[in-house]
């Protein structure tokens, strides 16, 4: 049990460090892709706003930087191939805009291409963004991106500029970064794996240790207390055929056996938690049917009625004898403490599993009681559960004997209803 827990915990521990790490990832990588983009999309519309032909006007004027401003153009463009070449727009002193690569492309209302500008550049030849230049204008989209180049539109009144950036560097710069992240992320990922190894076993280590101790002393009483409960039940026999009826030998014998109640309990969760049991083929369908009928006695003397719902042929590979042990627990946990006069049960196949619920009404079980409902000796209600031999360990038998058969038990409240469901794995019948 503990070794799953340790696996579960383990598992816990470094999903959660690799869903943080993976979760940082993710967050630096947009800020840093959405800055880099905010950044160069602020640049292009500036680059956009303050490309000209010619002389430019009163407003693109004001717009430029002081030091780079333009005392005065010789002579003004007049007409495709006769004018003088375009103006660039002033760039400001920022290393960002003096590293950026920036092309632009005028053309006129009618479609002739008035200027191409590749910043002197090979990348790109003056006819090759001419071309991507009309492509554009084409699909009648103001911004976007064309392969490795951001662009954006600009109506300036006669014609129209499309202005690009390279982002061939920032892109190599995000794939750089990007590498990296994955590079030292595989190895932290792999140191994470070792620290949650570790951390888990420091974690479980004391609890499987007391556990470890508490199923042995439970062992040990249960061996240590069976010979002398059992002799004090033999002289107690023997003296009441002495002197009699005697009520403090009445009492010896009932407190007896009591303690012999206990023992035999402890003793059967000791062996439900420890003991290797043989397993086969058995047919649930016909243990449970079994303890539902002798129940049915002791509920109708109470007054209650069992209502059963068994699908026959379910079959799981299991000991006959502590399956009878749990059936047993969950229908007389439910007919000593129901509410209502209607207990119910069923087995039902559901997704190759077989599934054994036990329902009676009471009261809601609060949820931090439902959490320690199977721990060993405990017990909701103190004054109630000391009568007769009821110590808070049948619950727990129940639960140990799921856990040993590949199992799991649970228990649910809802309309006014408690309901302790079982399951186990079926056995797949060979054809």
């Amino acid at each position: 049990m503990f070794h799953r827990s340790r696996t579960k915990i383990m598992l816990s521990i470094m999903g959660s460090l690799i869903l943080l790490f993976l979760i940082t990832l993710a967050l630096i990588l947009l800020a840093s892709y959405r800055e880099i983009r905010q950044n160069n999309t602020e640049m292009l519309e500036r680059y956009a706003d303050l490309y000209y032909l010619g002389q430019p006007t009163v407003e693109q004027r004001a717009q430029e930087p002081e030091p780079n401003r333009t005392e005065e153009i010789a002579e003004d463009w007049n007409g495709p191939g006769q004018g003088s070449k375009p103006e660039k727009p002033p760039i400001d002193d920022r290393p960002d805009y003096q590293l950026s690569t920036f092309y632009a492309v005028a053309i006129a209302d009618d479609g002739t291409v008035l200027a191409s500008d590749n910043g002197e550049k090979d990348v790109h030849s003056e006819e090759e963004l001419s071309e991507i230049a009309v492509e554009l204008l084409e699909k009648e989209q103001t911004s976007g991106k064309y392969e490795k180049l951001s662009y954006i539109i600009r109506d300036k009144g006669g014609y129209t500029v499309v202005a690009f950036l390279d982002n061939t560097l920032a892109d190599s710069s995000m794939n750089t970064l990007l590498h990296n992240f994955l590079l030292v992320g595989g190895v932290a990922i792999i140191v994470l794996f070792f620290i949650s190894m570790y951390l888990s076993k420091q974690i479980i280590y004391p609890l499987e240790k007391n556990d470890r101790q508490q199923k042995q002393f439970i062992s040990d009483a249960g061996h240590e207390l069976k010979t002398p409960v059992a002799v004090i039940g033999a002289n107690a026999e023997l003296l009441s055929r002495e002197i009699g009826a005697n009520e403090w030998l009445s009492n010896i014998r009932y407190e007896n056996e009591r303690m012999g109640g206990l023992v035999k309990q402890l003793l059967d969760l000791s062996r439900a938690e420890n003991a290797e049991v043989p397993m086969w083929n058995v047919d649930f369908s016909r243990i449970v049917t079994g303890e539902t009928l002798a129940f049915e006695s002791l509920a109708f003397d109470q007054g209650k009625t069992i209502i059963n719902d068994i699908e026959d042929g379910i079959h799981i590979t299991g000991n006959e004898a502590q399956l009878i042990q749990l059936t047993s627990i969950l229908l007389d946990n439910a007919v000593r403490y129901s509410a209502g006069s209607e207990i119910e049960i069923s087995l039902k196949s559901q997704a190759h599993m077989a599934m054994l619920a036990v329902t009676n009404e009471g009261d809601e079980i609060p949820p931090e009681k439902r959490e320690h409902l199977f721990d060993r000796f405990y017990r909701i209600d103190e004054a109630r559960n000391s009568e007769g031999q009821h110590y808070g360990l049948g619950l727990s038998i129940a639960k140990a004997v799921a856990g040993r058969h590949h199992g799991n038990i649970s228990v649910s409240c809802h309309d006014g209803k408690i309901r302790f469901e079982a399951s186990f794995p079926i056995k797949k019948e060979k054809n």
